[in-house]
């Protein structure tokens, strides 16, 4: 029995998270091995990997659409992959991620089965405890250093340590945990070749990857000050009694500088601007309540809640998905140049095509400034706090000011007088595109690059593409549920069950309630799913509806004055719903008349 851990994360932390977390769980108890889950959603991280986890852990799953800290799991094999992924093909994720450690599909153990493919790990403790005792001395040590700030003291400890291990013959390497992330990183054959393990820090530091190693640890106070105490007690430690050796899947430890695609990028920008723009889009719904131009009676609760809602939570929408862009590419020094780059673009209206920008221009740079920008030691500390920030900062705000910041603006401009002015053909095809590429993967690739434009014009006062993308993205569960309750007979009696929950799951606009149906039979799925939408989607452009609100489905439709076009935009979704249900059930064949007992 193998035993992993998986992390799963999806951007709006709702269905694709969880259903990747299911998936994963079923599929792996059924292969035999024990797996736990940690899944990251709009609510916060729930059953949460502690320190047993990661120790006991042999092989890390991510499952993850957006950007997800690593720095705990420094050391472990990790598979890397996408929510959808996860969910559709679980066998094949865990068969690749098993094969990392040597565990293939054709010798799968079954339960109560162990691994024992040697490792490079395993390999270099094995020789390091060899030559120690034929010499009789320990000479190797890893460290690491981190403060809270991550600036001074982390990087003047570790020169204390490097300096007093020299002076009394050790070979030693030092990982720095700083404000720019973790730099010269220990690999697995340094921490298998190690005979002692010191750690200096006043932050939390994951210790997972040293199991079975001699550990010291201290202040990176006591590191910097009385660096040869330190370095005589770690050594002074006793050899751990009956300690599992190096995990024999240790691999290279994960760096934030590892790149990642620039999709992954935008969705982890738009994953913290979401909970902003949700939020904000409810509180201005909410003021709707007494009325749509309540909110200019200077001092009413109205005008209150529209100052929440839009003038707060909408202001720091396009600097936080900016940010955010940049902090995914560069970790934490591209923060501050992503949210001023973001923010310049919300005051030169350039939208939320600027800020995007403005996060890869911001992201890039810091990053590059971060590898390429080198110090003496003692200097280090500046780069993190002074010299990146300013640096970074100053080039994306002239960059958006005097590059930028107009064709962008001109581009949103004509992009809203396009929206604003659509109807007849235009609208129809707008709102077919929108409408079918909510349905086309119900909640991948396609469906996120649709939802992310239709919330990205909310900031420009354009609301007719939200409406179409939330209506159309409720029609595939509901059309699925509706044709299970029209056709049974289509239907085994586990499909009859589900189609309630993707029921409860479309009314809500979770799109990947169709997920199940899809997998199972997708030649006749989909295309009925994205007919449906796709006509939701037209009918709403149609018929002018607009939306205010990018999250809620059903429960928003109650909100006075939140839904532009009520009664004609409960039609577009019944008619796209009644479409899906209608070619699902001609489409699909009657199951046999024991189909459905014996599904």
């Amino acid at each position: 029995m193998i035993r992993i851990i998986a992390v799963t994360a999806c951007p709006t932390g709702i269905a694709h998270t969880y259903m990747a977390a299911e998936a994963l769980k079923k599929t792996a108890a059924l292969m035999g091995h024990s797996i736990r889950v940690e899944t990251q959603g709009a609510a916060g991280a729930k059953d949460i990997l502690d320190e047993a986890d990661l120790a006991q852990a042999t092989l890390l799953i991510l499952a993850a659409d957006t950007h997800v800290e690593m720095t705990r799991f420094a050391g472990k094999t990790v598979y890397e992959t996408s929510t959808s992924t996860a969910i559709r093909e679980p066998q094949a994720v865990l068969d690749a991620a098993l094969a990392l450690i040597g565990i293939h599909a054709e010798r799968r153990p079954g339960p109560g089965a162990v691994a024992t493919a040697p490792t490079v790990a395993a390999t270099a403790a094995a020789q390091v405890d060899a030559r120690a005792e034929a010499s009789g001395d320990a000479r190797r040590i890893v460290a690491i250093t981190a403060c809270p700030t991550g600036i001074a003291h982390t990087f003047m400890a570790a020169e204390a340590l490097k300096k007093a291990a020299t002076r009394q013959g050790y070979t030693i390497k030092v990982e720095t945990q700083g404000s720019v992330g973790a730099r010269n990183t220990l690999s697995a054959e340094e921490i298998a070749a190690a005979d002692v393990v010191i750690i200096g820090a006043d932050t939390h530091v994951d210790t997972s990857r040293f199991v079975g190693k001699r550990v010291h640890e201290t202040s990176v106070g006591r590191a910097l000050k009385e660096t040869d105490k330190v370095l005589q007690e770690a050594f002074a430690l006793p050899t751990p009694r009956g300690a599992a050796p190096l995990r024999a899947t240790v691999t290279e430890a994960r760096t934030p500088e590892k790149p990642a695609g620039a999709y992954k990028h935008l969705l982890t920008g738009v994953s913290y601007m979401l909970p902003i723009v949700v939020a904000g889009g409810l509180v201005i719904a909410l003021s709707f309540v007494f009325g749509i131009e309540a909110f200019k009676e200077k001092g009413s609760l109205a005008a209150s809640l529209m100052d929440i809602g839009g003038g707060a939570a909408f202001a720091l929408m396009i600097p936080v998905l900016a940010g955010f862009i940049a902090f995914s590419i560069a970790d934490r020094p591209g923060l501050a140049p992503g949210l001023v780059g973001g923010m310049l673009a919300s005051q030169l209206q350039a939208g939320f095509l600027g800020g995007i920008v403005a996060g890869f221009i911001a992201g890039y740079i810091a990053r590059y400034l971060r590898d390429h920008i080198h110090l003496p030691v003692h200097f280090e500390g500046l780069k993190p706090v002074l010299l990146i920030p300013l640096l970074a900062t100053l080039v994306v705000g002239l960059l958006m000011i005097y590059v930028v910041g107009s064709p962008a603006r001109a581009i949103m401009e004509g992009l809203t007088r396009f929206l604003q002015g659509l109807s007849g053909t235009n609208a129809v095809l707008l709102g077919l595109l929108l409408g079918g590429m909510m349905a086309v993967d119900m909640g991948g690739p396609i469906n996120k690059a649709a939802y992310t434009f239709g919330v990205g014009l909310l900031a420009s006062n354009s609301f007719m593409p939200m409406a179409a993308v939330m209506a159309a993205g409720m029609v595939p569960p509901l059309g699925i549920a509706l044709a299970t309750f029209l056709a049974r007979n289509r239907f085994s009696a586990d499909e009859q069950i589900a189609g309630k929950a993707a029921a409860v799951l479309g009314i809500s606009f979770i799109t990947e309630g169709a997920i199940p149906f899809a997998a199972k039979d997708p030649l006749r799925v989909i295309p009925a799913c994205v007919a449906g939408a796709a006509t939701t989607g037209a009918l709403s452009m149609i018929f002018g509806c607009t939306l205010h609100a990018p999250h809620g489905g059903i429960f928003v439709l109650a909100i006075p004055n939140a839904v532009g076009q009520l009664l004609p935009y409960v039609g577009a979704i019944a008619a796209g719903t009644l479409l899906t249900a209608l070619v699902l059930v001609v489409l699909k064949k009657p199951l046999p008349a024991n189909g459905a007992v014996a599904a």
